[in-house]
């Protein structure tokens, strides 16, 4: 059975979708703990980035919000639709538009830690008490080589 996903960017200073993306991320961070941020942030940072976005049927299954110098604010992929590819394929769009890809993730996020390092990231470093909560983060970067533009252009092509 083939899916149709179609993609959308919110670009700067326009959140069509952020209550889409918002009820996205309250999902998964009540389901597993995770993308913890007040909504005032969620919202403003979302309102500067550039978000590109997936939907299946106009159901958002996932979306990457980036700052102009690549920095990966939120990625978020529904949880009924991980492994597919699609987180790859989000990170994929962001890197289509910048040379250099970073991000921040918990150090206790394994899952999302084995799903950067699969696609070709980089932890640079540690940074203890990072989030409001206390949580320590890595510092994650997905440099310029070229065997990592290759392996995202696969994820493009899916």
């Amino acid at each position: 059975m083939s899916v149709n996903v179609e993609k959308r960017v919110d670009k700067p200073g326009t959140d069509a979708h952020a209550e889409q993306a918002w009820e996205l991320k309250e999902r998964i961070r009540r389901d597993e703990g995770v993308l913890k941020q007040r909504r005032g942030f969620f919202m403003d940072a979302y309102r500067r980035s550039t978000t590109h976005l997936f939907f299946i049927d106009d159901e958002l299954i996932g979306f990457a919000s980036v700052r102009r110098d690549g920095y990966i604010l939120f990625l978020a992929v529904a949880p009924e639709v991980r492994g597919q590819g699609y987180g790859g394929r989000l990170v994929a769009e962001v890197a289509e538009h910048h040379r250099v890809v970073t991000c921040h993730a918990r150090t206790t996020n394994e899952r999302a830690l084995r799903f950067y390092e699969h696609i070709g990231f980089e932890i640079k470093r540690r940074i203890d008490n990072y989030y409001e909560d206390g949580g320590d983060a890595y510092y994650l970067k997905l440099g310029e080589h070229e065997g990592i533009r290759d392996k995202l252009s696969g994820f493009m092509r899916r």
